[in-house]
């Protein structure tokens, strides 16, 4: 008798403790699903937050599948320069096609200027290619333009436009792409923009970083999986 009221007071803990585990197990699920979705909110906010400005901007072309062709041109001192050279510390670079009979071109040059002056001491490197014979045929028109000041960015001259219309296909300008450090073309922006704004910063600041913003473009509309955070946006 003594052995079956032993036996008898055992089972209500057994069943107690069960139930404690079921809700720990309960517990650790929900709480496993409150984390997940944390972590996919905050991810869909990181995205939106690198997209921002890539959405404000409204490139022509974006992507991460096109690397820019390497080319070799002359400089405003008639060296020969190598594009690829620009990549030497793996930073973005902003490259700009242009010539000198463009109204829109030289209007946009000041604010490209400033641009190249801010991002330098950042390593990111601006890079013009004119269309125009060579340096003698434009020096004039920076001088004015610039306000008497050399320029701060490269200036490459393709007369002959083998590497503007031939290698990238441009025929009207300006012409900007922002490629990042592996030369990966990222974004191609057609007209003039003002440089000197603060998504243009935030837009070389994206491409600079891993991943950067997953929004395709094109024809200025946002396309591919992603183009939904433009719509948040």
């Amino acid at each position: 008798m003594a052995n079956a009221r032993t036996d008898s007071s055992e089972a209500p803990e057994k069943t107690g403790s069960a139930f404690a585990q079921l809700a720990q197990l309960a517990f650790i699920a929900v709480a496993s699903v409150g984390v997940f979705s944390f972590v996919k909110a905050a991810r869909a906010d990181h995205r939106i937050a690198a997209c921002s400005a890539m959405c404000a901007y409204r490139p022509t072309y974006a992507g991460m599948n096109r690397t820019a062709p390497d080319f070799e041109l002359s400089d405003l001192s008639g060296k020969k320069v190598k594009f690829s050279s620009f990549f030497d510390k793996k930073k973005p670079v902003v490259l700009s096609f242009w010539t000198k009979t463009c109204k829109p071109c030289l209007e946009e040059m000041p604010s490209l200027a400033s641009l190249a002056e801010i991002v330098k001491k950042d390593g990111i490197r601006v890079v013009t290619v004119s269309t125009d014979e060579g340096p003698e045929a434009v020096r004039d028109h920076l001088q004015v333009v610039l306000e008497g000041k050399a320029p701060p960015f490269e200036v490459l001259f393709d007369p002959e436009a083998e590497i503007v219309s031939g290698k990238f296909g441009t025929s009207l300008f300006p012409e900007t792409w922002l490629l990042d450090g592996d030369r990966v073309i990222r974004a191609r922006i057609d007209g003039a923009r003002d440089w000197t704004s603060p998504f243009a910063l935030e837009l070389l600041t994206m491409i600079g970083r891993p991943g950067g913003c997953p929004v395709e473009f094109q024809r200025g509309l946002p396309a591919g999986p992603f183009k939904g955070l433009c719509e948040d946006e």
